[in-house]
């Protein structure tokens, strides 16, 4: 049984009461998560926050009056050393890269499996920023768009250039396809090679890049042409 001092506390912050009755109820299925409270807008999330102290929040972006992005600032003051992930049906670049440069550390949509949402938080809670792979090729484009720079988060240090090197082809292969967004599952069968060699690859070339997402690999291909 885990110990209730190591669990994350987490508030939920949906506008849909049974999206958030549900979601609880999920997230309460792993010894490691607490649901200490929820919210239905961005006001009463603000109050919980200060309130409750959580260590992490799964915030809605599309709340009534004040939307999610544009509350992170206050919810990051009310609980200093929170977390947030968005979780949101929302697929605009615009809100993603807002959201990450307001200072969530990760961007998943609502399709997300359970387990993945559950991976999801805990590598958020070790201090890695996570995007849902559907989201990745847009955040790239944004990047490589000059007329929207204005909303894409400061660029992440890059590698020099021949640091891509020391990749193999299939490496190259596979990041190509990070790029362009796709998830292992698509890369795989574009490769013809299994999911499970796919995942294996992705976690060498983030070790050889020294990187901890696949969205920091996809901004460094992107800069050096790679894509």
């Amino acid at each position: 049984m885990t110990d209730s001092s190591s669990r994350i506390r987490i508030l939920v912050v949906d506008d849909h009461t049974l999206f958030r009755r549900g979601l609880t109820a999920l997230l309460q299925r792993d010894p490691q998560f607490e649901v200490i409270g929820d919210a239905s807008d961005a006001s009463q999330a603000q109050r919980r926050a200060a309130e409750l102290k959580p260590d992490l929040i799964l915030l809605d972006n599309h709340l009534p009056g004040v939307n999610g992005v544009d509350a992170l600032p206050a919810l990051i003051e009310a609980a200093p050393g929170v977390r947030v992930l968005m979780l949101t049906v929302s697929e605009d670049e615009r809100d993603l890269s807002a959201a990450l440069r307001g200072g969530a550390s990760g961007y998943l949509l609502k399709t997300v499996e359970g387990d993945v949402l559950a991976a999801a938080i805990r590598r958020v809670m070790r201090g890695e920023n996570v995007v849902a792979e559907e989201m990745t090729g847009k955040l790239v484009a944004a990047y490589r768009d000059a007329s929207t720079a204005r909303l894409v988060p400061a660029p992440l240090p890059a590698p020099a250039a021949s640091r891509l090197d020391v990749l193999s082809q299939r490496e190259l292969d596979i990041l190509r396809g990070i790029t362009r967004g796709q998830g292992n599952k698509e890369i795989a069968r574009c490769l013809g090679i299994a999911e499970t060699t796919v995942k294996i690859h992705v976690q060498h070339i983030l070790r050889k890049l020294d990187v901890s997402s696949r969205v920091h690999a996809a901004v460094i291909a992107s800069e050096h042409g790679l894509g």
